[in-house]
């Protein structure tokens, strides 16, 4: 009988021990799920700041085109003295474009791409939780 309750007061302890185990594991999921989601709302904030600015600075330029549409086209040729300046400032305008195009969109790729990420290591933290 004595070493019943030896073996029982043990398998108790153990049982005590996995318990904790898991505790402390669950704990540390639950952070880590409140890390990623605080990764994922300050990656967020900062992308709805950055639409917001850029979004401002379109309606500030929408402004002004529809102010006087042909002012701004004036303004910007009145230096131009010859055809081949004028084509000269279209191409860097066309370039211009192309380059503020990719940036816009590597910028809209990184954004998905930290979403993607900062979703699945969400996902991946409550999976660890269940």
């Amino acid at each position: 009988m004595s070493q019943d309750l030896t073996q029982w007061i043990t398998e108790v302890r153990t049982l005590q021990r996995q318990l904790a185990d898991t505790q402390k594991e669950r704990d540390q999921a639950y952070n880590s799920a409140a890390n990623w989601r605080r990764l994922y709302e300050t990656e967020a904030r900062q992308r709805r700041e950055e639409a917001a600015e850029f979004q401002a600075q379109i309606d500030a330029l929408q402004r002004r085109l529809d102010a006087d549409p042909g002012a701004v086209l004036e303004k910007d040729l009145s230096t131009v003295n010859s055809l081949q300046e004028l084509q000269q400032r279209l191409d860097g305008l066309v370039q211009q474009c192309q380059d503020l195009t990719q940036k816009l969109q590597a910028e809209q790729a990184a954004h998905a791409q930290t979403r993607q990420t900062l979703t699945a290591a969400l996902g991946d933290t409550f999976d660890a939780l269940k």
